[in-house]
């Protein structure tokens, strides 16, 4: 990875704003982005972003290597990238915000809103919730694919009884499955009519004044060609690729191949606009998401939320040792990732568990920080809160290699390295 680093460390940044740019930093990457060492050297991860904040804002940030190596495009810290499970966090603010208005409950049976009867077919008397949902306790698994195509339909996927744990009810297990979170997609769309990127949008991107989307198709062009290029340790290009414009096909296409995204229908596939992990957003607007939190659901004048759903939000319903429940991803990780979940909320996971078994301590300091991990295409992410403190951190990097194991957690070194900002 190229050494040149870009680091502001005195003032806090301004907000990141629609149409707008942090301009120091656009300085700094007009000076270099045709200098030499503008050039990936294949080791190492590719690109790499951190940003420290506070309750009032931005103290110390950093970015360097590229977001695109073919253009020699060097990465900043305003610069969107495919976060993968932070969105998980991000729809959370969406559902609470519902929930307020008293559009949504957390504790009522989903189908109501879904419009047909969703149930584990082992367990057909068990009512599922959002509760149960964002707290990945629903008995779903990713054993049967969740990237649906633009013409799918969810109740036809969930028919599958592969789509279900074998061994668990409904809030009877924690198993980490990016299928909750399409369902809750579908759920939102139902209750509003709405669809779902433009809905989250509306609910939480919008007012945060983030340059922001779900697969690309709500951000404008600008952003689209600022896109961080996802590429695996390999240097193989994984996701992104936008080559300096807004891609024309930003979802799965239907299965006639088309990308006609009038197809959509309220609440029918929450899976278009990839709910689990399809959120682009720079390592700067995922700060604002940390600062909301840490003020209780208030920033910049904008209430989001009350400080009791930002509670129930980070409020873990699921520690392990207490309750049934496995502490690694099945479908992406093995043995060797076992403590990585040891306490989860309403999609957000809390750090540093002191029981045997765990491993969810990246910082290495005990601290009970919150927030959630990203993982996918080669790109590690992360946001973590230290509600006592009142400080946080948000960062990802790219081209990493998964068997990097970390030295004192079931992260990997650059995530380790990055928690700590070393």
């Amino acid at each position: 990875m190229t050494s040149i680093l870009f680091r502001t460390a005195l003032a806090p940044l301004k907000p990141w704003a629609r149409g707008g740019v942090l301009a120091g930093l656009l300085i700094a990457a007009a000076g270099c982005a045709s200098g030499a060492g503008a050039l990936d050297d294949g080791e190492g991860p590719v690109a790499e972003v951190r940003v420290a904040f506070d309750a009032s804002g931005v103290t110390a940030s950093r970015a360097s290597g590229l977001a695109d190596i073919a253009a020699g495009r060097r990465i900043t810290v305003d610069d969107p990238a495919r976060v993968a499970s932070i969105s998980k966090l991000v729809i959370a603010i969406g559902v609470m915000r519902l929930v307020e208005e008293g559009r949504l409950s957390l504790d009522a049976d989903v189908s109501q809103t879904l419009g047909w009867r969703f149930r584990h077919p082992s367990h057909p008397d068990t009512p599922i919730t959002l509760r149960l949902l964002l707290s990945h306790r629903s008995g779903l698994t990713d054993q049967t694919s969740y990237a649906l195509p633009l013409d799918g339909e969810l109740e036809r996927a969930l028919a599958d009884p592969e789509a279900w744990s074998k061994t668990h009810g409904p809030g009877e297990h924690f198993e980490y499955a990016n299928f909750n979170f399409p369902v809750i997609a579908s759920v939102m769309e139902g209750a509003t009519g709405e669809r779902f990127d433009r809905l989250v949008d509306r609910l939480v991107l919008a007012p945060l004044k983030l340059d922001a989307c779900f697969n690309w198709d709500a951000c404008d062009a600008d952003t689209a060609a600022r896109a961080v290029v996802l590429y695996r340790a390999n240097r193989e290009i994984a996701r992104d690729d936008n080559q300096g414009a807004k891609p024309d096909c930003s979802v799965t296409p239907a299965t006639g191949g088309d990308c006609d995204l009038t197809r959509w229908r309220p609440g029918v596939n929450g899976a278009i606009f990839s709910p689990q992990g399809g959120l682009r957003i720079s390592a700067a607007g995922l700060a604002r998401i940390g600062r909301l939190l840490l003020r209780g659901g208030d920033l910049d004048g904008a209430r989001l939320l009350t400080p009791r759903s930002v509670d129930l939000i980070l409020t873990p319903v699921w520690r392990f040792g207490e309750t049934p429940g496995a502490t690694f991803e099945a479908d992406a990780g093995t043995d060797a990732d076992a403590g990585f979940f040891c306490r989860y909320g309403l999609a957000s996971q809390t750090l540093a568990t002191a029981v045997e078994g765990c491993r969810d301590d990246p910082f290495g300091d005990g601290v009970a920080r919150v927030g959630h991990a990203g993982d996918a295409y080669g790109l590690k992410s992360g946001l973590w809160i230290d509600r006592a403190a009142g400080t946080g951190v948000a960062y990802f990097v790219t081209g990493v290699d998964p068997d990097d194991r970390g030295v004192r957690s079931a992260f990997t070194r650059a995530e380790e390295r990055l928690a700590r900002g070393e």
